[in-house]
């Protein structure tokens, strides 16, 4: 799942806007009671914005980080790779590339800015579903406050 940010008034991402992605990816976790680190990064994937909440393992900024990478790198969200990096996928093998940076369970999504692959979102300290979670509602809080 590519999460989309265009509209008549595309956003792009810069560093407010990242800020406002991990930002919506915090409150989600605070409403679900988890600690997460988040992570965005740029269509280079280079890190643009990141903050680990107090008390979140610290496993989470390194994963956070590569969720958002790998998002990027491969253009679909790291919980579809799943199943494409599994034996017998067409991407398997897939973590073990990529520097050791692919990350190829949920957590990490690509960002669309009219079809383009503009950057990525990472979370990570939960559970998959609530990192994805936490991931895909900082996009949404951009979305929401940019067509505000």
């Amino acid at each position: 799942m590519t999460e989309r940010l265009d509209g008549p008034n595309p956003v792009t991402l810069d560093l407010d806007a990242a800020n406002r992605i991990v930002a919506g990816a915090h409150a989600e976790a605070r409403r679900r009671s988890v600690l997460v680190s988040a992570a965005v990064v740029d269509a280079g994937g280079n890190l643009v914005a990141f903050s680990r909440m107090d008390g979140a393992e610290i496993a989470g900024p390194v994963l956070a980080v590569d969720k958002a990478y790998t998002a990027v790198a491969n253009r679909i969200a790291t919980s579809e790779l799943a199943t494409l990096a599994a034996p017998g996928g067409e991407l398997f093998g897939l973590h073990a590339n990529g520097g050791g940076r692919f990350v190829i369970f949920g957590g990490g999504v690509p960002v669309t800015v009219d079809g383009d692959v503009v950057g990525g979102v990472g979370v990570s300290g939960a559970s998959t579903a609530d990192d994805e979670a936490c991931a895909l509602a900082g996009l949404e809080r951009l979305r929401d406050e940019h067509t505000k």
